[in-house]
Formats: C-alpha cells, sequence, structure tokens
C-alpha cells in the first residue's frame, strides 16, 4: 500500500517524523514498530519541471534554478547523492503520478506558506517512490543572480525544499521575535533547514551551512566523513528525569561551528555528530524559537519549561568517534 505523506512548509510546518534516536532531526515515519528515515537508496533521483512559467520566472529559468539547488546538496564533500532533471511535463507538483515533480501552484488559502514537499511512500517497505516540491505563486518570486527586493528568491526556497526531499528536518540554529500572536520573524539563523525563511530579497540561504551539512552527511554521507568527525552523546535531565526535546548544540571556537541537535527519548538522550574534532561549548535550550510542529508530531509532548544551560566543561571531540557521554542538568522556569 502506498501512502502520500505531506510534509513541511517552509513558514508553517507539519513534521510527521517521529523521533528516532539520531543525531540530527530527520524525517520519517513508521512502517510496524519501527521508525523508517526517508532516504533515497535508488539514484540519481529523476525529477520533472512543470512547464509553466509564471510572473518573472519561465519554466526554464525554474528548471536551471533547481539544478543549482540539487548541486548545493550534492556537491559537499564526502557525500554521495545525484539528482537528474528527466525533462519538462504538464503534471502538477502534489499530484499522485509516480513522478518527482517540481513547479509552481497557486495556493491563496496557505497564505503563510512559500513552498512545501510531500513524498508518496511504501508503507510497508519505507522505500520512497515519488516527492513532489511546490512554490506557491501567491508570493512574487525571482531567480535573480543577487535576488531583488520585495521578491522571494526560488534558489533559497529550493535549496530548504529539497533538504526536506533528500530526508532532513527542520535545524532550530535561528533566533526569531513575534509579530504577532502567531507569525514570527527571522532575525538571525545559521542553519538553511530552519524553518522561517528570510525576508523577500534575501538570497542567503542558497548555501547549506555546518548544521545543514551535518545532517545531510548523516543521511549520505561516506565512511571518509564518519571518520574524519566526531559526536557528543549524552542525556539532558530535569531533577533527575529526563528532558524530551531539549534543543542541544555544539559550538567549536576553532570552527567557529554549530551544529544542533535534539534530546529524542524520554530519558533526554541526545546524540550530536558530524562534528569537527576539537573542543566543543555545549550548551542546552527550550525549543521557543519556533512553532513546535515546525520539528515534531503534533502530537509528541515537547518539555520547553526549563532555562537554559551549559555543560560545566569543555567538551573533546576525538576523529571517528565520541568520548565519554555527558549529563546536562537544567532547572524549570
Amino acid at each position: 500500500m502506498n501512502r502520500r505523506v505531506a510534509l513541511l512548509t517552509v513558514l508553517v510546518a507539519t513534521v510527521l517524523a517521529a523521533p528516532a534516536l539520531e543525531a540530527y532531526l530527520k524525517l520519517g515515519f513508521r512502517v510496524g514498530d519501527r521508525v523508517v528515515s526517508l532516504r533515497w537508496d535508488r539514484q540519481p533521483i529523476r525529477y520533472f519541471i512543470t512547464n509553466r512559467d509564471v510572473a518573472g520566472v519561465s519554466a526554464t529559468q525554474l528548471q536551471s534554478t533547481i539544478g543549482r539547488a540539487f548541486e548545493r546538496w550534492s556537491s559537499i564533500a564526502e557525500v554521495t547523492l545525484a539528482a537528474e532533471f528527466a525533462g519538462f511535463t504538464n503534471a502538477e507538483p502534489f499530484v499522485d503520478d509516480n513522478l518527482n515533480v517540481i513547479g509552481f501552484r497557486s495556493r491563496p488559502d496557505l497564505d503563510r506558506t512559500l513552498g512545501a514537499a510531500t513524498f508518496n511512500v511504501d508503507s510497508v517497505t519505507g522505500e520512497v517512490l515519488e516527492a513532489d516540491i511546490f512554490f506557491n505563486t501567491t508570493f512574487p518570486w525571482s531567480v535573480a543572480a543577487g535576488g531583488e527586493p520585495s521578491k522571494f528568491d526560488v534558489e533559497s526556497i529550493g535549496v530548504h525544499e529539497i533538504g526536506h526531499l533528500l530526508g532532513l528536518g527542520h535545524s532550530a540554529l535561528g533566533e526569531t521575535e513575534l509579530v504577532d500572536t502567531d507569525r514570527r520573524r527571522v532575525i538571525a539563523k545559521r542553519a538553511v533547514m530552519f524553518p522561517i525563511a528570510y525576508p523577500a530579497g534575501n538570497i542567503e540561504d542558497r548555501t547549506p551551512e555546518a548544521d545543514d551539512i551535518a545532517g545531510i552527511s548523516d543521511l549520505y554521507g561516506t565512511a571518509g566523513f564518519d571518520a574524519r568527525t566526531g559526536a557528543i552523546s549524552g542525556k539532558v535531565t530535569m531533577n533527575g528525569a529526563g528532558v524530551f526535546g531539549a534543543h542541544i548544540t555544539a559550538f567549536n571556537p576553532s570552527t567557529g561551528e554549530t551544529i544542533g541537535t535534539f534530546a529524542l527519548s524520554q530519558q533526554g538522550d541526545f546524540v550530536l555528530s558530524g562534528l569537527t574534532p576539537g573542543l566543543h561549548v555545549v550548551r542546552v535550550e527550550p525549543l521557543d524559537d519556533g512553532d513546535l510542529d515546525s520539528f515534531f508530531d503534533e502530537d509528541t509532548t515537547v518539555n520547553i519549561n526549563f532555562k537554559p544551560a551549559y555543560h560545566a566543561k569543555l567538551v573533546a571531540v576525538p576523529a571517528g568517534g565520541s568520548g565519554k557521554a555527558i549529563e546536562i542538568k537544567v532547572q524549570a522556569k
């Protein structure tokens, strides 16, 4: 039986990824009593472009821009990924047709959604059978090399959505502020996969950052990547109990890189991998800079009622493994 799984918009997101104890929050779903990560085992990933021009972007321009967006991921060192443009089509994204289709659609009802990805998966084996991406023509778009004021950058949003297509969930490496009761504005972020987009005219999200690279390498990295990098493992606790959903970050002062993960068990366990060997500052914080359902299934209970905290000492990360497990104790707000 096939199952269409609607996954992850840029501004408003619903994640059907059941939590798994991994280094990076990835997309997945339950098959029986196990969690299957969304991952493309058969490559190259062949995709079609809907043959429709929209204001400011022709179908041919969309095709070349999406090609660059795929290359942003496939060109990452020690990652095995390949995608192939299969041609233009009259098919629409978000239609069950056994084609991977990327294109524009008008969805004025989704007035906070720039773009989204969906999957068709085999609910028995977990194999990805089909994936589509759409860009919402309710918003103005641009493919200009330097971006255009008041228009959203197709390549930036494309890189984010292709990250989902490849199996990545959202990163929490960003800071936001509320602009009204349910809308947030980005102040700063350190990951393309942060769930809230930069404002129109911005092109910073064209290039994956350290956190994005750790995530994609967790899914498609070579043995060389695992040997070259290291990990930190441990747990987050409050009054002796685990803190599920805590956001943990590791900052490397030597490289300036920050990589994050989540405590993904009821015991507060976490694994943070893809780290450059060396000393790291480890911090834990509540997941309060985005809607919780941008990261977890809406039925998942996430603890955000605690104060940020640091591990008391710098944590040494060796190449090809991890050091002694650490515990970070937090206090209730």
